[in-house]
This record gives C-alpha cells, sequence and structure tokens, in this order.
C-alpha cells in the first residue's frame, strides 16, 4: 500500500459534511476550533495507535489489556461500541432533517417527525444487517463521493460565487473574528464534538505494516490526511456560514439550510431533493456499513473472555449478532423518543453528540494511558513503527481528551433545551450508565460458563 492511498482511506473515513453547521455558527472562527483539536488530538490519536497497531493485532482490545489489564480492555472495547447507541441517533437526526427539505422543511423542526424517522430507519437497518447481506458495501464505499466531496465542493463554489457577487457574509470574515468571542466556557463547548469528528484514526492505523517505510510514511501519510481533512471540514463550514445567520442555524439541518439558500438564490432550486437524496444515501450506507462492526468486535471478545451473557451471544441462521443489535435498537428507540419530548432538535442532536464522544473518549484515555505502558515494560517488542516523543504525545492525547470531557459538561451557547441542571444531569447520565456501570455490571456478573473460545476463533477466523 502507498503512502497517499492510506492518507486517502483515512481522510475517506473521517471526513463528513455532518459536523459543519455545528462549526458554522462560529464563522471564520471555526477555523482555530477545528485545527486545534487536529493537533492536540487528531496526530497524537493517529502516531500512538500506529505503534500499537504494528506491534499489537487484536485492537484497541488487546492493547489496553496488554498494556493495563483485561477488564480495563473490555471497558475499551465496550465504549468503542456504546458510543455509537448515541451515534446513531444523531446520525439520523440530521437524515431525518435532510429527507425533510425533499418533503416539507419545516418537518425539520418536529421533534415527533425526527422520532419517527429515527425510528424507521434504524430498526430497517439492523433488519437488512440481521440479513448478513454485503449489499450496502458499494454504497458506502461511495460515500466519500457522493455525500461529500462532491455536496461539499459544490457548496464552497457556490458560497465563492455568491461573496464573487458582492453578497455581504451573513458571519463577519474579518481579523477581529478569527477568535472565538469569549463569553465563558459555554463560547468554546462546540469543540468537544471535534473530537468525535476526527475519532476513528485508530482502526486506519492496522494498515501502517502494510507501507514500504512506515516510520517515513506513515506521518507523512497521516499529515495529508489530515490538511485534505482540515479542507473538507472548514470550507463547507465557512461556505454555510456565509449564507445562513448563527442564530437561524440548525445543527441538524444546517447543510441542507445553506444548500436551499444557495439553490433559491442561484434560481435551481430543483436541485435541492437531488443533493438531499445524496446526502441521505451516503449517511444510510455508512451506517449500515458501522452497524454490525463494532458490534462483532465485541461479540469475538466476549466469547473468547465470557464478558457478555450467552444470550448476547448467539447468532442468527446468517451467522449475525441479532440479539446485540436488537438490544441496541431497543436503546436507540428510546432515545429517540427523547427527540419528540426535547423542545429544540438542534438541542437534542447537540445533548446526544456530547454524550457520544464522552463515552468516546474514555477509550482513548485507556489507550493513551496503556501506550506508555508498553513502551516501557515491553520495549524491545518488536514494532513496525515507533512514534516519535511517544510519552508526550500520550500526555498531550489525554490531557486533551480529558479536558474534552469536563468542558462536555457545560451546555454550548447554542443549547436552548432548558436548565443547565437537566443537560448535566443527562449527558452525566449517559456517561455514567453507558460509560461505567453497564460494563461494570457485566464484568461482575460474569461466569466462566459464559466463555466460549471455540467460537471465538472460528468467528475470527471467518472475519
Amino acid at each position: 500500500m502507498t503512502w497517499l492511498t492510506l492518507a486517502l482511506m483515512t481522510t475517506s473515513s473521517v471526513a463528513s459534511l455532518r459536523a459543519a453547521p455545528t462549526m458554522a455558527v462560529y464563522g471564520l472562527a471555526c477555523v482555530f476550533l477545528y485545527i486545534v483539536p487536529a493537533i492536540v488530538f487528531l496526530l497524537p490519536t493517529a502516531l500512538v495507535s500506529a505503534e500499537l497497531a504494528s506491534g499489537w493485532t487484536g485492537g484497541v482490545y488487546n492493547w489496553v489489556a496488554q498494556g493495563l489489564s483485561k477488564p480495563l480492555g473490555f471497558l475499551a472495547v465496550w465504549c468503542q461500541f456504546a458510543m455509537t447507541i448515541f451515534y446513531y441517533p444523531s446520525l439520523l437526526a440530521y437524515v431525518a432533517s435532510t429527507i425533510a427539505y425533499v418533503i416539507d422543511p419545516a418537518l425539520a423542526n418536529s421533534g415527533l417527525y425526527t422520532a419517527i424517522v429515527i425510528m424507521v430507519l434504524y430498526w430497517t437497518g439492523v433488519w437488512v444487517s440481521s440479513r448478513g447481506t454485503g449489499a450496502v458495501a458499494g454504497l458506502a464505499s461511495w460515500g466519500l463521493v457522493i455525500g461529500t466531496l462532491i455536496p461539499g465542493t459544490l457548496l464552497v463554489v457556490l458560497g465563492l460565487v455568491f461573496l464573487g457577487q458582492g453578497n455581504p457574509s451573513a458571519a463577519p470574515m474579518n481579523a477581529s473574528h478569527i477568535f472565538p468571542a469569549w463569553t465563558g466556557l459555554a463560547s468554546l463547548v462546540l469543540i468537544v464534538n471535534n473530537f468525535l469528528s476526527y475519532s476513528g484514526m485508530e482502526m486506519n492505523a492496522v494498515h501502517v505494516s502494510s507501507l514500504k517505510d512506515p516510520p517515513k510514511e506513515f506521518p507523512k501519510s497521516m499529515f495529508l490526511a489530515m490538511g485534505l481533512v482540515l479542507l473538507i471540514f472548514i470550507l463547507p463550514a465557512l461556505a454555510i456560514s456565509w449564507v445562513v445567520p448563527a442564530d437561524q442555524l440548525s445543527l441538524t439541518a444546517g447543510v441542507m439550510q445553506a444548500f436551499d439558500a444557495f439553490f433559491q438564490y442561484f434560481d435551481i432550486g430543483w436541485l435541492t431533493p437531488v443533493i438531499a437524496v445524496g446526502l441521505v444515501a451516503a449517511s444510510l450506507g455508512g451506517m449500515l456499513t458501522w452497524l454490525a462492526g463494532p458490534s462483532k468486535g465485541l461479540l469475538l471478545i466476549s466469547r473468547q473472555e465470557g464478558y457478555l451473557p450467552p444470550f448476547l451471544q448467539k447468532l442468527n441462521a446468517h451467522g449475525v449478532q441479532q440479539n446485540i443489535l436488537v438490544t441496541q435498537g431497543v436503546v436507540t428507540t428510546a432515545i429517540a423518543l427523547m427527540y419528540a419530548f426535547i423542545p429544540s432538535v438542534s438541542s437534542a442532536y447537540w445533548i446526544f453528540s456530547v454524550i457520544t464522544t464522552q463515552v468516546y473518549l474514555i477509550m482513548y484515555l485507556l489507550m493513551f494511558l496503556a501506550a506508555i505502558r508498553l513502551r516501557r515494560n515491553q520495549p524491545d517488542h518488536p514494532r513496525g513503527y515507533r512514534a516519535p516523543a511517544l510519552v508526550v504525545l500520550c500526555v498531550t492525547g489525554f490531557a486533551a481528551s480529558a479536558a474534552a470531557m469536563v468542558i462536555g459538561f457545560v451546555p454550548s451557547s447554542q443549547f436552548s433545551g432548558g436548565s443547565v441542571w437537566s443537560y448535566v444531569l443527562i449527558v452525566g447520565g449517559g456517561l455514567l450508565l453507558l460509560g461505567l456501570i453497564i460494563p461494570l455490571a457485566f464484568l461482575k456478573t460474569r461466569k466462566p460458563s459464559w466463555r466460549q473460545p471455540e467460537a471465538a476463533a472460528a468467528e475470527g477466523g471467518a472475519a
């Protein structure tokens, strides 16, 4: 594999337009808010996970199990799975808002409509995934093109033409707005969501050994990927801020708001449903691909070590962990219903995005600690790649992740869903329940009879 190929693979798995409205509310300051987490989180994650992947197979479970302990390894892989419980509702809320622009744009602000769409699409996805079909792979592989590159490029081009014709930008584009206005911690909270935008680098790190010269080529690949990801994140966010005022911007429907405004201005409104279909197709393809992925990893580890009860380890006739997907679906349905009760759809979207990030950050905290321990305790273990200044990278990544978790408990300046304490209770409750209480309950109640090492070996070989 060439370093350029790996850079493009990384870009396709990380970059997305879904987070653009979240940062567009900051206008020109979104550049700063994207670059900071890229330096303190994206880069450490990429380089540290590359060393771990080139020395130890088995993904984040084995890295943490070897570096810290097996129970903490289970906690890490559980958090990698559990974050999807809140990720899917927020992703499908974005899909619901996009579909609304084909039917009736007013529906984008309806919590009941959003909840219904989330439940219908999720359970349809579970049914498709439980059939063991691979038909969605092609759709997902085209996601970068039809759901990111084409719409993103079109959005930026329309924005530049819009400004070039003398129209004023909805957000100020001068030097005094390079940094976000300081109005307390709430003015910087949206930066937390960017940690989730950059997550997933540890999955691409497994390809480091496929490079001809990993020590030289992997950093070059990651720096190129980081540059491309920043362009894909920043330019569409700026384009949105040029045409949609921050106080009118929806965190779920912002992309379509911008397209609709541009299309109406250029008198090509017929393109609105075309773009909406492309964005929806790409998002659903990605969802279907990811739906069974994290749960499959959790299943293999649980069969090997007996972390989950036999009911959740069962496979259906197509070899799919249907019981895990259905159980996850029940929780997802309950979360979807909250969209109908939280007054603002944007507020609900933001809350679930923060919980997703909080749970996922637990895994990164454990990964950075494990990397330091492995370098110290197993210095001679063969590694295809050794990250430069590993301890500095790990401390930076750990501190940034911990700070992001703390800041995540402060409602953003765009949050309008009620009292601060209700926000803290929802976010804190979601983090404690999913990130600590449930995995600790599985560890506390596990029994030797739950282990199925032979089945795990067979499943691992098939995978």
